[in-house]
């Protein structure tokens, strides 16, 4: 497995370098060279179908290729592959929304990425851990929900960092805090909460000399000089607005010669007007908005957007423009509604998700009380509620007493640590024993009970679980079961009728099963 996930690194990566369509044909040929059902392959190239999907602006395609992915994750018991469907579900949705205001849904956005959050905790694939947490911090980045970002990409680096396959990546998170720490500064200085965006533009640099320092592989005098640009950017407002303009305009030359992607071009051109305004070029300032109001794309991102109109509008008011007060004010206005939508959006995750923790420690105290806490199986209070719901539900059912056979001998001999280790193996060796949905208890000491819901698999269930405990190393112990068929109606007589059949097997030595019939025994193993 660790050689596929592997290759679907190698995927995700074409996908999202300019081959999605080729990484999309590859990931379909490795999930139909099982079983020719692309629906039977692993999680991780479920995930590269959906990330081709996003690279090729196809939203849909990648909602729909979630459902089979979060089916294969389900299969593999990955919360953190589970966590990246519903994470890249939450934030396509949110990108469709845009589309279409029909397709609108914070709600189910919000609960996607609050279910990715908690699913990502605890899962121990390097691989599917890291690109579980990046994926939800896009979502909460896509809903400007900075303080739920950070956190996220923070994780992300330091598994990354530990991650020998992955220390490639690492200094990528890095940059990314560091983009999002400038962003989230761009909205505080639209709403005038000045020393707050500074505090902000602050940490941009220190993450984004990080990882100038820490960039590698091919492409690393790129993103070293995009890590250059951002810390350049980091400083136009605070200590070094001269330094920082030379800085820009230097990095900025050196960007555009690669063909570098013009994302982080455009965040930096608020930044360089307010380095050459503060460093007494207020002219050549606007220059540089000027320019980059002509090249910003109809579809440009919004807060770029909106804070190079708005430096521009300060700059025109600096230079004696009578017209750009009411624009400031317009902007302004606007800027304080969406920062209030923003807290609102934020307030609805942070409570959704404590109600969800909530939700999850009330289940694990719920499983906790009905499990036995020396051997991990369900205890009395579970089977007893187990036959009483059953009893509610007419039907054919099978009932297996089973009783430890020698037991008190390893108590006596070898001692009671002894006696608690062949417990947890004896009630290990039932459980696997029984069908999905059946259910084995240790009603206490060293008897068990099993509720089947298929009465015609009783018997060959009660002779593997002889076999079964009898194979276990290093044991004495044996069991013997007593069987009985009937109807779920009638539990509290199968339960009778299973104990007597039980103590006749033991009256005969034990290490058997016996079903009770109203009119005759059957003995088996």
């Amino acid at each position: 497995m660790r050689e596929i996930t592997q290759q679907a690194v190698r995927l995700l990566e074409r996908a999202q370098t300019g081959d999605a369509a080729g990484a999309l044909a590859e990931a379909e040929t490795v999930l139909r060279a099982g079983t020719g059902d692309p629906a039977d392959g692993p999680a991780c190239m479920h995930f590269v179908r959906v990330v081709a999907h996003i690279a090729q602006s196809d939203p849909r395609g990648a909602i729909a290729a979630v459902e089979p992915m979060l089916t294969a994750a389900r299969r593999e018991d990955s919360g953190g592959w589970q966590a990246c469907a519903l994470a890249s579900r939450a934030w396509q949705r949110l990108r469709l929304g845009e589309l279409d205001a029909a397709e609108h849904d914070l709600d189910g956005v919000l609960h996607d990425l609050v279910a990715a959050e908690m699913l990502a905790e605890g899962e121990a694939d390097p691989v599917a851990a890291v690109n579980s947490r990046i994926a939800v911090a896009i979502g909460y980045y896509e809903l400007r929900l900075y303080e739920l970002v950070e956190p996220q990409f923070r994780r992300a680096y330091e598994m990354s960092a530990a991650d020998g396959e992955q220390n490639g990546n690492r200094a990528m998170w890095l940059l990314n805090l560091a983009e999002m720490h400038l962003r989230w500064a761009l909205e505080l200085y639209q709403i005038q909460r000045i020393t707050e965006a500074e505090a902000h533009t602050a940490e941009a640099e220190r993450y984004a000399t990080q990882a100038a320092g820490e960039v590698s592989g091919d492409d690393a005098a790129v993103w070293r000089d995009n890590a250059l640009l951002y810390a350049a950017c980091a400083r136009a407002d605070r200590y070094d607005p001269a330094g920082a303009a030379v800085d820009i305009e230097r990095v900025i030359g050196r960007l555009r010669q690669s063909g570098f992607a013009p994302d982080a071009l455009a965040l930096s051109r608020p930044f360089y007007a307010v380095a050459l305004k503060r460093s007494g070029q207020p002219e050549a300032a606007l220059a540089v908005l000027a320019q980059a109001v002509t090249e910003l794309p109809p579809d440009a991102d919004w807060l770029v957007s909106a804070s190079t109109h708005r430096t521009r509008a300060v700059l025109l008011a600096h230079l004696g423009s009578e017209d750009a007060g009411s624009t400031l004010a317009y902007g302004d206005s606007l800027a304080v509604a969406l920062w209030r939508q923003r807290l609102n959006t934020l307030h609805a995750a942070r409570t959704m998700h404590d109600l969800a923790v909530l939700r999850t420690q009330h289940e694990q105290v719920a499983r906790a009380a009905d499990l036995d806490p020396l051997t991990g199986i369900a205890n009395r209070r579970a089977f007893d509620r187990a036959t009483g719901l059953a009893a509610t539900r007419p039907g054919p059912v099978a009932v297996l007493l089973i009783d430890t056979d020698k037991f008190k001998v390893i108590n006596d001999t070898r001692g009671h640590a002894a006696g608690d280790a062949a417990l947890r193996a004896i009630a290990a060796a039932l459980a696997a024993q029984v069908a999905p949905g059946d259910l084995v208890a240790r009603l206490g000491g060293d008897e068990f009970a099993a509720l089947l819901s298929d009465p015609e698999t009783a018997v060959s269930v009660a002779s593997r679980m002889v076999l079964a405990v009898r194979e276990i190393p290093d044991c004495i112990a044996t069991v013997s079961v007593g069987i009985a068929l009937g109807s779920s109606t009638d539990l509290p007589t199968l339960l009778t009728r299973a104990d007597e059949a039980m103590y006749r097997i033991k009256r005969h030595g034990g290490d058997g099963a016996e079903l009770d019939t109203p009119h005759s025994t059957t003995q088996a193993a």
